[in-house]
């Protein structure tokens, strides 16, 4: 029972997957890291942990939590390397993606360019039905007309949806419609909708966000499904957390519904770190900074919070 005190943190960046194991009893840790496999990142992690116990003289089956951070989606969002995406929005919302919200990061750059929209437009389709701010009907769904627009997306080769309708945050019905018919007609496809990622006001952003979430839907989900099916094979009976972009933890399940929310994961680990040695050393405000392999991340920490 003793060997039930082990813990294992682990995360995964762009070059290198790094592991903690933490003996609660002897108070000790002990480190490992690896290359990361692109390909697949559970053949790094899982060859990382089999090799880190095994040094520990432990099994897999003796460690009672994994706790998983990553850049995953990060890195996968700027590389470009997500899913096949297409958008289903109100009518009229088509362009929402590029045009945003008419704000510019630098106001004085006369050549200032964005980066393209994660779904191109001729993936961008609309779909006539409409609701009022407060959620009530004005234009009904058309499950025709959905089912069609749907049809043509897979024929193009599209892996995963983002449903966007105008005021779905006070009505998600309409959202729902669309991803029932998709799942009994297109089960292949992932589906994001914008009422269950982010339900808040304002088009781009909700838009955007559910459109990131979709992206990287497929990755981490293969990802995880496959992950955790290792694990289990190779005897972990013990609890799987990742982290998320606020440094809290969530099962699978919802990573693997809501990957967009560990997009900060990894340097939120980085952030908690900080803080907390800071902390122990007598230190209420300092700065972390992470150099990775694809990103750079940087930390305040100004009286002790992050």
């Amino acid at each position: 029972m003793a060997k039930r005190n082990h813990r294992v943190g682990l995360d995964i960046g762009g070059t290198f997957t790094d592991f903690v194991l933490y003996d609660a009893e002897q108070r000790r840790i002990s480190l490992y890291k690896c290359l990361t496999t692109p390909g697949d990142p559970s053949v790094a992690a899982l060859e990382g942990l089999g090799t880190l116990t095994a040094e520990a003289g432990l099994t897999l089956g003796d460690v009672a939590e994994i706790v998983h951070g990553t850049t995953l989606v990060t890195n996968a969002i700027i590389e470009r390397r997500g899913a096949r995406l297409g958008l289903l929005t109100t009518q009229g919302f088509r362009d929402s993606l590029e045009m945003g919200t008419e704000q510019r990061y630098d106001i004085y750059d006369l050549f200032l360019s964005f980066p393209d929209p994660l779904v191109p437009r001729r993936h961008r389709l609309e779909i006539g039905e409409r609701l009022d701010r407060n959620g009530r009907v004005i234009a009904r769904l058309d499950p025709d007309q959905v089912r069609a627009a749907v049809r043509q997306l897979v024929d193009d080769g599209i892996e995963a949806v983002a449903v966007c309708f105008l005021h779905s945050y006070a009505n998600a019905a309409h959202e729902q419609a669309v991803r029932a018919l998709i799942e009994r007609e297109f089960p292949q496809l992932f589906v994001s909708l914008s009422s269950d990622v982010v339900a808040e006001l304002r088009e781009y952003p909700r838009a955007v966000t559910t459109c990131a979430n979709a992206y990287v839907q497929p990755l981490m989900d293969r990802y995880l499904a496959n992950f955790e099916r290792e694990l289990s094979l190779r005897g972990f009976a013990g609890a799987l957390r990742l982290m998320h972009s606020a440094g809290g933890l969530v099962a699978p399940a919802a990573a693997r519904k809501f990957p967009i929310r560990l997009l900060e994961s990894g340097p939120a680990g980085g952030g908690l770190a900080t803080a907390l040695f800071g902390k122990l050393a007598g230190q209420d405000s300092v700065i972390s900074f992470d150099m990775g392999g694809t990103t750079a991340k940087a930390c305040l920490v100004e009286d002790g919070r992050i």
